[in-house]
């Protein structure tokens, strides 16, 4: 359990010393301008001002006066030593007002330390109205956004024996949760002068508390005070739980606040209209649809109105769920209450018509509620089509041409459709109908033709297409895009292809990464592979995908050049913009370093390769151990052999290589653990390996062999055949 004394117990600084803190407070506090238009502590300019200003004081000195002088003296430090000098006068008495005045006047420019001399000054004097007039320093501090100052002012306070009410560290506690940055520091210092205070808590300052405890991620600590509230004799109100499901929900436990929802009707706490207007939205970013449809039922029981947000969120979220009917049923009472719904949820509910499939409903729908907005019916058009129901589309954009609601993504949608469905012949013959129209063409019109002429294999036209979207500075869809680079690659135009992509990537347009393989591939086959090469260092500045077949084809290509420094080199590239290798690379990487002889870079690509689970075919596989054990390097891939010896990965002739290698770099009992492992699945050792096997213990003499032998019970299978053989001999 959490209480009071761990809340407060994080370290901070003690009201007792006053002077670290204040310090600390006025070297962060922010440099506001000074609303009174008073300047800075610095050397007076004019001097005979200040003589003026002494020599008015001296006949006339009373604390009316004194606040006279010092609000015309913009100057802050004469106005200081001006002050200072009436302190001095024997017949002189500051009250509460005069002290107020200097205070303030700091206050406003950021004096915090002197500010704070004053405040002790001023409480130690125990001038008649000196509480009221700290609190009102407190308030008229917060308000001008000078939290520090006022923050100051109230460890005075308390420094002084004063007990500030309730609402001074509510106003405070309330500023701080308001701040763009809430400073949860601040706020538990402000909550710790006020149990130093023997000040009792209200429910809104446990509500503060639990704004700055979610807002610094501190969930735990902010549901156990809310379990708390009881204790410090607090009941949650309806704020209180706003707090609590906004908090909860933001830090995804969903199902926590909507708990805490049923606790808060089990204690028949009434709800207000800000707890509807942010928890509702909530539950319905969720697709909480149950608690959000429970919670507009009481707002509207409760004789709240909802605005059109509440309603609008409401649908989408019935839209969401396709709950046509309780969609559709909002709409009309929006409209019945004089409050038309926008045009974008408009066409959320007929979206949801068309997934489910309610085309004519979706029709009549429309015309019931007398929508004429273009919106709605574009997305009426484009169910019709994704439906396949051409015929309903093109009567209905005809009607919403005679209406004038069609507009060119009218148009685009049913000519994209047939061009998809390699119908392009009738999707020019409808773009005739747009021309005489007087709509005028987009790139999305242009797009949708590269589509239908690409389906149709007319690359020459889509390219021509093309050249006129650039004469336009216009750029293709994604998908249109995609598709001729593609198309192109098929048919070898790798020149129009790279024209293509050279345009779109300086206009930053992504690409699909299988349409940016073929691009590559095509280059590569080309003979183009430094041409692939900068393609593809472009990729980065144009956010593609790029697969990992894209890469291995450009390392293909470059192991032909039998460089290896041009293929480390790509190699690092790649690794450097976090791509991965696959088996293919890894084989690539290694087949051209063996080719070129350098065993180091082979046996090192050998254990990443392996050490990442990544296990070549049984024919690279045995090309890569032979080069390996032909070099006497078997012993630096010992983990890697322990790896895949464990399966069945290894065949018989994989086996005989690598007994005959360990064996050849005096590796013995790696050799005969592998030939333990190659006897149990069956297979024998071939003569050559079974005389070095021979020979390696006529080496070790008759009494080791002997040895073995007699421990014969404990010993595995290969030693026994030695040991057998040894004693024929």
């Amino acid at each position: 359990m959490i209480d009071d004394n761990i809340l407060l117990g994080t370290q901070l600084p003690s009201s007792a010393h006053p002077t670290r803190f204040l310090r600390r407070v006025y070297l962060s506090s922010s440099c506001i301008a000074d609303i009174s238009g008073t300047s800075g502590i610095v050397k007076p300019k004019d001097l005979s001002e200040f003589d003026q200003n002494l020599n008015f004081l001296r006949n006339r000195l009373a604390p009316e006066n004194l606040i006279r002088v010092l609000d015309r003296t913009s100057d802050l430090n004469s106005a200081v030593r001006i002050f200072k000098w009436a302190s001095r006068q024997k017949s002189f008495h500051h009250t509460s007002h005069t002290y107020f005045r200097i205070i303030l006047k700091l206050g406003m420019a950021g004096n915090v330390l002197e500010m704070r001399d004053f405040c002790q000054n001023m409480v130690k004097d125990r001038c008649p109205g000196a509480e009221e007039a700290l609190v009102a320093l407190v308030h008229v501090f917060v308000g001008h956004c000078r939290i520090q100052e006022a923050i100051t002012v109230l460890v005075n306070m308390n420094l002084g024996g004063y007990r500030p009410p309730i609402e001074v560290f509510n106003v405070l506690l309330g500023a701080l949760v308001k701040e763009e940055i809430r400073d949860f520091q601040n706020a538990l210092f402000v909550y710790k002068e006020m149990v130093k205070a023997c000040v009792l808590p209200t429910v809104d300052t446990l509500n503060y508390l639990l704004e700055v405890l979610f807002a610094t991620n501190r969930i735990d600590l902010a549901v156990d005070q809310f379990r708390r509230m009881n204790n410090k004799g607090c009941n949650p109100n309806s704020k209180t739980f706003e707090i609590l499901v906004k908090g909860l929900i933001e830090n995804d436990q969903v199902e926590e606040a909507a708990i805490l929802l049923e606790q808060m009707l089990k204690l028949k706490c009434q709800p207000d209209l800000s707890f509807y207007t942010c928890t509702i939205p909530l539950f319905c970013r969720e697709n909480k649809v149950e608690e959000a449809v429970k919670l507009f039922k009481m707002m509207k029981h409760s004789d709240f109105e909802p605005d059109s947000f509440i309603y609008e969120v409401l649908v989408r979220c019935f839209c969401k769920n396709l709950q046509l009917d309780s969609a559709a049923g909002l709409i009309n009472e929006m409209i019945e209450s004089g409050t038309p719904p926008k045009h974008n949820v408009l066409a959320d509910v007929i979206n949801c018509f068309c997934k489910l499939g309610k085309i004519n409903e979706a029709i009549m729908f429309l015309e019931d509620t007398q929508v004429h907005e273009t919106a709605p019916f574009n997305t009426l058009l484009e169910g019709c089509c994704n439906a396949g129901k051409i015929l309903i589309a093109n009567v209905l954009l005809e009607a919403m041409s005679e209406r004038n609601i069609a507009d060119c993504q009218s148009w685009n949608i049913l000519i994209r459709w047939l061009c998809e469905n390699e119908e392009t012949k009738k999707a020019y013959i409808l773009l005739g109908r747009m021309i005489k129209s007087f709509v005028i063409l987009d790139h999305a019109t242009y797009s949708a033709l590269v589509v239908g002429n690409c389906r149709l294999g007319k690359y020459e036209e889509a390219m021509e297409l093309f050249h006129q979207i650039c004469a336009r500075c216009w750029v293709l869809d994604f998908a249109s895009y995609s598709e001729l680079v593609g198309g192109l690659c098929d048919i070898k135009h790798s020149q129009d292809a790279i024209e293509l992509f050279h345009y779109m990537s300086m206009k930053r347009c992504s690409l699909h990464s299988f349409s940016f393989y073929k691009l590559i591939k095509c280059v590569c086959n080309s003979g183009q592979v430094n041409k692939a090469i900068r393609l593809w260092q472009l990729t980065y500045f144009c956010g593609i995908s790029c697969c990992i077949a894209t890469h291995t084809t450009i390392m293909h290509e470059l192991s032909k050049s039998r460089r290896a420094e041009d293929l480390l080199a790509f190699l690092s590239q790649m690794l450097m913009v976090g791509s991965n290798l696959d088996v293919e690379a890894y084989c690539i990487l290694i087949q051209s370093m063996s080719k070129q002889n350098k065993v180091k870079e082979c046996v090192l690509f050998f254990n990443m390769m392996v050490n990442e689970g990544l296990i070549p075919d049984p024919d690279r596989l045995f090309d890569q151990l032979s080069f390996i054990a032909n070099h006497s390097q078997l012993s630096m891939i010992s983990s890697a052999l322990d790896r895949v010896s464990d399966g069945d990965i290894l065949n018989s002739a994989m086996y005989g290589l690598l007994i005959t290698g360990l064996l050849k770099e005096g590796r013995e009992h790696e050799a005969r653990l592998l030939l333990d492992s190659m006897l149990e699945k069956g297979w024998l050792p071939d003569a050559t390996t079974h005389n070095l096997l021979i020979g390696s213990d006529v080496r070790e003499g008759r009494s080791q062999a002997m040895l073995l032998f007699d421990n014969s019970v404990s010993q595995d299978s290969v030693s026994n055949i030695l040991a057998e053989g040894l004693g024929d001999t």
